[in-house]
């Protein structure tokens, strides 16, 4: 088969296996990004890629790759679950950067966030004024979590790096 053609027959048989490998791993496989989940996705690119242009490459290795990769991540997530260790290395903590109308200037430094992102998100949420502010959080994604009132416990905030020194 000539190099055209099978670009072609791979490129189509790969994606497809692609979309259905990623249909069966359900929906965590295409949730918000983590630096793991990047990572995966990444890994499934590089391997439709060479898929794409390699005649050395069969398209059962490529399903293969794209199976072994997933399964990767259904194990690592799976795991991360049931033992904290696990999650601590492939999942971040969320980070306070604003609290009651007060800037997290070390957490901001740390996370590499200026006020002017902060701003950003809290004129995304529709407000005018930084002090009507209860907290931002940076989270595990990379979103900024803009927490207009607080409640009595300040309860969704558990888990947030910085909360407990406040």
């Amino acid at each position: 088969m000539n190099p055209i053609m099978h670009t072609i027959v791979v490129g189509i048989l790969s994606y497809v296996a692609l979309i259905i490998v990623l249909r069966v791993s359900g929906k965590r496989t295409l949730s918000k990004w983590n630096a793991f989940d990047f990572v995966t996705t990444i890994a499934l690119g590089s391997i439709l890629a060479t898929a794409l242009t390699s005649t050395q490459v069969s398209l059962a290795q490529s399903v293969t790759a794209f199976i072994v990769i997933v399964l990767l991540q259904f194990v690592i997530t799976f795991t991360s679950v049931r033992s904290r260790g696990v999650l601590k290395l492939i999942k971040s903590q969320p980070t306070l950067l604003l609290f009651k109308g007060q800037y997290c200037d070390d957490a901001m430094q740390r996370e590499r966030v200026v006020k002017a992102e902060i701003l950003a998100a809290v004129r995304e949420r529709g407000m005018a004024d930084i002090e009507q502010v209860h907290a931002v959080v940076l989270e595990t994604d990379g979103a900024f979590s803009v927490i207009a009132s607080a409640g009595e416990y300040d309860s969704v905030l558990e888990g947030v790096e910085g909360v407990s020194s406040r």
